[in-house]
């Protein structure tokens, strides 16, 4: 029944960045990989390509300001976005072919991007 409703809730023609992101981690776990690609796929086409990393925002986002010696860190919420993006990628059945892990890599260049000095994140989300 929980995969009936998540599968209305893909079906939906409007689904948030986060919302797909979640789905998409969500179908991967049930091993349904035609609703796990067509929201990977999705996905892909709403993704921040910057300074050879990839990554996924909030619709509405204002832009960074481009300040020398400054790297602003990304919110928490799109961080945990991007790390179920990941996980969605990383986790499927058969493994992942070559060209999905190249992909996977520049997601998590983006996600070491955002540690602080300590090595953790703005949250513990």
């Amino acid at each position: 029944n929980a995969l009936f409703c998540l599968e209305t809730a893909a079906n939906q023609q409007e689904n948030h960045v986060y919302t797909k992101a979640l789905l998409a981690y969500a179908f991967a776990l049930a091993g349904n990989r035609e609703k796990r690609k067509a929201l990977l796929d999705s996905l892909e086409k709403e993704a921040v390509r910057k300074d050879g990393s990839v990554h996924w925002q909030r619709p509405g986002k204002e832009p960074e300001v481009d300040l020398p010696y400054y790297r602003p860190r990304a919110p928490s919420a799109e961080v945990e976005m991007t790390a179920y993006v990941l996980l969605a990628h990383l986790t499927s059945q058969p493994a992942p072919a070559q060209e999905e892990l190249a992909f996977a890599a520049l997601i998590a260049k983006w996600i070491s991007s955002q540690q602080n000095p300590n090595g953790g994140f703005s949250s513990t989300q």
